[in-house]
């Protein structure tokens, strides 16, 4: 048996930043320059305090009690100075630190197939864009540096202790042992609660943010208790986190807090001692204690510094948990180009199965030819696979056998962008987006002038919009869910037919218009239909009129294809669909009317 696979340690971990971190490197290094500084600047004023009380104070020169204190001052200054120099010379490239990692991160869940999506809940992609992203700024910019810097600082105060007197010193360190052997089993213990605490965050915002989008449905079945109950359950799940983190942090400080006063008590007493024999002056035991004092905040620090290390582990965890995320959907190193598209889309062969049932094909077998200019119409019962053949053409997901070829290409040889410029995509689940009606619209061809947009609007009977508040540019709301569910169906639609593609491929974009809006959007969609080629998914009797062919899709197959008339004449389970479809628009019909 193979021994486990050990994970990485903290500074492995952290050390996946560097490409992100090394732009910064010379502003970070600086920065750690500037505070070791202010730290040694610090450690030097009680020096200047030993000099002060064992020979102006005890011979009594003003003037030189003079300089000594201006000195102090000055060292004061010097020291506030570094800290100040150091603050603003690091925000900046912490900040842009920051900003390249969102950026890789946005840039990837873009890259990233839908079926990442679907796996991944959104409230933990959020909590890693924004919580995560933030602690790692934060221990760049500060918990880094005064990491490093304090340890340092507290071996340079040992030695320096040291030199003052060997006996308090050995004191000292030996008093500091315990610091350092609980702050290993903290790190031990901290870092699995601070996991826990970041990914229970990512499930209670994604209950937020499903709770938000699915307001109406909570409110329609009364169901607004049962997902508060959820809610609290799950908070209070993240509150016994954390107060498992605070109980952590609150052991370190325990230590940290009495380590340091148990050392200078028994630093005290020794010091006390030599003074009285005349092994240590006056001045040398001010100066001991006086640089001891200097090293309390270091030593003190550990503990915050020490728990914000492994949050920003833990964060760091968690997003290479997305980038480290293999991209199944990508583009060939070696593409294809399509000079001039035609529009015929073939499926040969083609299988599909999902990830989580790779043995249950959804898709077995398909094969399809769409010509160039022609239009067909993909009926099937529900479940029989309709939504996935569309998505496979756009490549949302890959087949698992078989090809979907554009013109006789394999669509895996091109580009991902130069196949979305050739095929174009609207779906019955209409999603748009926080910006103007105009955006929405020209999102797949943005640099389309305003016949095209016009022409598309006027295709999916969308005027509408010219009576909005600002027309065109008026912003729509998050998802468009200001605008009612055929609104935002004419949008989609209007979307996909101002990219002006080859390959139109729609899934019945028409099911949430009524009986009238439908009919003129489908006496529109002739005049498209006739100079490009179109694969639609029909859930109406009055879709399959706009096509040329019909193709029947069942148990994953394509069992017949042919003019509406000639199915209707020659096969059994084509009539049957169909009728279903008609008992599926009456029924449709009964709703609307209840409704108005």
């Amino acid at each position: 048996m193979s021994d486990p696979v050990r994970p990485p340690s903290t500074l492995q971990a952290l050390a996946r930043l560097g490409p992100f971190v090394r732009p910064a490197r010379s502003r970070l290094i600086g920065s750690a320059v500037m505070a070791l500084a202010a730290s040694l600047v610090t450690l030097a004023i009680p020096q200047v305090l030993r000099f002060l009380v064992d020979g102006p104070l005890a011979d009594r020169d003003v003037a030189a009690i003079g300089w000594a204190v201006g000195l102090v001052a000055v060292l004061g200054v010097l020291e506030a100075a570094l800290y100040t120099a150091r603050r603003l010379w690091i925000v900046k490239p912490a900040t842009g630190v920051e900003i390249d990692l969102r950026r890789a991160l946005y840039h990837k869940l873009q890259d990233l197939p839908v079926a990442f999506h679907d796996r991944w809940p959104s409230g933990q992609l959020l909590s890693r864009s924004m919580t995560d992203l933030g602690l790692i700024r934060r221990f760049i910019a500060f918990g880094l540096v005064y990491l490093v810097v304090n340890v340092i600082t507290i071996v340079v105060g040992i030695v320096v202790l040291g030199f003052l007197n060997p006996l308090l010193a050995i004191v000292f360190a030996v008093c500091s042992i315990p610091l350092w052997i609980n702050g290993f089993r903290f790190e031990r213990r901290y870092h699995v609660v601070a996991r826990r605490s970041q990914d229970q965050q990512g499930d209670l915002a994604t209950l937020v943010e499903e709770s938000v989008h699915g307001i109406r449905v909570l409110k329609a079945f009364g169901r607004g208790r049962t997902a508060l109950k959820q809610f609290i359950e799950q908070a209070e799940q993240l509150r016994g986190t954390e107060l498992e983190k605070a109980r952590a942090v609150a052991s370190i400080w325990l230590w940290l807090l009495l380590v340091p006063d148990v050392a200078f008590a028994l630093c005290l007493l020794v010091g006390v001692w030599q003074a009285s024999v005349g092994a240590l002056t006056a001045g040398g035991l001010v100066a001991f204690f006086a640089t001891a004092t200097v090293l309390r905040f270091p030593l003190e620090s550990i503990g915050f510094l020490l728990s914000m290390l492994f949050d920003t582990r833990a964060a760091t965890d968690r997003l290479y948990e997305v980038f480290d995320e293999e991209n199944a959907v990508a583009d060939p190193e070696q593409p294809k180009r399509i000079a001039e598209a035609h529009g015929r889309l073939e499926f040969a062969g083609v299988r599909f199965a999902y990830p989580d049932a790779p043995d249950s094909p959804l898709l077995d077998g398909v094969d399809l030819v769409v010509e160039p200019g022609e239009t067909m119409a993909l009926v099937g019962l529900t479940g029989s696979g309709k939504t996935t053949m569309v998505e496979l053409a756009g490549r949302l997901y890959d087949v698992t056998g078989g090809r979907v070829l554009l013109d006789g290409v394999d669509i895996r040889d091109l580009t991902r962008q130069e196949l979305r410029t050739h095929v174009a995509l609207a779906f019955e689940d209409a999603t748009l987006f926080s910006a103007s009606v105009r955006d929405n619209v020209l999102l797949g061809r943005p640099d389309a002038g305003e016949d095209a947009l016009r022409e598309a609007l006027d295709i999916a009977q969308a005027d509408f919009v010219l009576d909005l508040p600002q027309g065109l540019d008026t912003v729509i709301g998050e998802e468009g869910l200001s605008l009612s569910g055929g609104q935002r169906q004419r949008l989609a639609l209007a979307r996909a037919v101002a990219a002006n593609p080859a390959v139109l491929v729609l899934d019945d974009p028409l099911s949430a218009l009524d009986v009238d809006t439908e009919a003129l959007v489908e006496a529109a969609l002739r005049r498209v239909l006739t100079r490009t080629t179109a694969l639609i998914v029909a859930h109406r009797p009055s879709t399959v009129q706009l096509a040329d062919r019909v193709a029947l899709l069942e148990d994953g197959r394509i069992l017949a294809v042919g003019t509406h008339t000639e199915l209707l004449a020659t096969s059994e389970r084509y009539r049957f669909v169909i009728s279903s479809l008609e008992d599926e628009r009456e029924a449709g019909q009964e709703r609307q009317e209840v409704d108005a």
